[in-house]
C-alpha cells in the first residue's frame, strides 16, 4: 500500500501539470472573443434588362473574426479540460492519501510529508467546490495547479519518508481533532492566497500598471470579485484554526503538563493566528484599503509555509515530527 501511495502522488502530479498546461492554454487564448452578432447585410443591385432589384445578401464574417471566434472555443475546451483533469487528479490524490493510511493503520498525519499531501488536497478540494458554485474563476485554476505542482514536488523530492508507526507522543484522540483541523484550515489558507495574489495583480491592472507582473492580470477576473473570495475563504479558515491552536493547547496541557511553552511551533501558530486576525479586522476597517488588508492575508499565508517548513527544518523543539534531518 505504501508503494502504491508513492505512485498514486506520482500520478496526481501529472495530472496537475496536464491540468496547468490546460489552464495556460486557455489563459493564453483568453482575449479571443467569439463572434456573436449576425452577420451584415448589405444591399446588392441585381438589375436584368434594365429593370432595377435589391436582394439582401449577408456577408460572411471577415477572417479575423473568425480566427477568434475559433480561439475563443479552444479556449473555453481547454478550460473544460483543465477543470476536469483537475478533478482527476483530485482523486487521485485523495487515493494516495487512503494507501498511505491503510499503510500506516493510522490517519496520514504524522510526518511532514504526509501533512503537505493532505494540506494540498484540502486545497484542491476546495478549489473544485469554488469552480462549482463560480465557473467565472477558472483561469485562478491556472495558478492553483502550480503551486499544486511545486507543493508535491518538494515533498517527493525532499519530505518523502517511509511509514512508520505514530510516535507515542502523538498517540492521543486529540491527535484526529487538533490535526484534522489544523490541516483542514492550512489547506483553506492555502487555496486563499491565490486569489488574494491574484487581486493584487489585478488590481493594479485596473489602475492603469501595466509594468511586469501586473501584465500578467489582464485576462485574470475582475479584482472585486477576487477579493470578496479572498475575504470569503479566509473568514470560512479562521475560526477553525482558531479551534486547532486551542485544541492543540488543551493537548498540550494533558500530554506536557502545560498548556503553551512557546514551543517554535506554538510561537509561529500564534504569529499567524495574529496576522490573519489582523486581516479580518483590516478588511472589516472602512478607512483600510482592499489591497493594504490583502497584503496582511499575504503576509499571513508566508507564517504559515515558516510554520511548515522553516520550524521544522531551522528549529528543534517538542513538534519536531517532521521526520526529515
Amino acid at each position: 500500500m505504501s508503494a502504491l501511495s508513492e505512485l498514486l502522488v506520482a500520478f496526481a502530479i501529472l495530472a496537475y501539470l496536464v491540468s496547468m498546461i490546460s489552464h495556460a492554454v486557455e489563459y493564453a487564448l483568453g482575449n479571443a472573443r467569439a463572434v456573436t452578432a449576425a452577420p451584415a447585410r448589405e444591399l446588392v443591385g441585381a438589375g436584368v434588362g434594365g429593370s432595377g432589384g435589391s436582394a439582401d445578401v449577408p456577408v460572411s464574417p471577415a477572417p479575423a473574426e473568425t480566427r477568434r471566434s475559433r480561439s475563443a472555443e479552444r479556449a473555453r475546451l481547454a478550460g473544460r479540460i483543465a477543470a476536469w483533469v483537475t478533478a482527476l487528479a483530485a482523486v487521485l490524490h485523495l487515493g494516495a492519501l487512503v494507501a498511505r493510511g491503510v499503510a500506516a493503520e493510522r490517519m496520514p498525519w504524522g510526518n511532514m510529508y504526509e501533512f503537505v499531501l493532505t494540506v494540498t488536497f484540502i486545497g484542491t478540494a476546495a478549489w473544485l467546490a469554488v469552480l462549482w458554485k463560480r465557473p467565472a474563476l477558472r483561469r485562478l485554476g491556472l495558478f492553483l495547479t502550480l503551486v499544486m505542482v511545486l507543493l508535491l514536488a518538494f515533498a517527493e523530492l525532499k519530505l518523502k519518508v517511509q511509514v512508520v508507526p505514530l510516535m507515542p507522543a502523538l498517540q492521543s484522540y486529540w491527535f484526529v481533532i487538533h490535526v484534522s483541523t489544523i490541516v483542514f484550515a492550512s489547506g483553506i489558507f492555502l487555496l486563499g492566497v491565490v486569489p488574494a495574489a491574484a487581486f493584487l495583480l489585478r488590481n493594479g491592472y485596473e489602475a492603469g500598471k501595466r509594468s511586469f507582473p501586473y501584465i500578467l492580470a489582464r485576462r485574470l477576473p475582475g479584482a472585486a470579485g477576487l477579493e470578496r473570495l479572498t475575504f470569503a475563504l479566509h473568514a470560512f479558515a479562521f475560526p477553525i484554526f482558531t479551534f486547532a491552536v486551542i485544541a492543540g493547547a488543551i493537548w498540550a496541557e494533558a500530554a506536557w503538563g502545560r498548556a503553551w511553552g512557546w514551543d517554535p511551533k506554538e510561537t509561529w501558530a500564534f504569529i499567524s493566528w495574529v496576522v490573519y486576525a489582523g486581516y479580518l479586522h483590516a478588511r472589516a476597517t472602512p478607512s483600510v484599503k482592499r489591497n493594504v488588508a490583502t497584503w496582511i492575508a499575504v503576509l499571513g499565508f508566508l507564517t504559515m509555509l515558516m510554520n511548515l517548513f522553516g520550524v521544522n527544518f531551522f528549529f528543534t523543539g517538542l513538534h519536531s515530527y517532521a521526520g526529515v534531518n
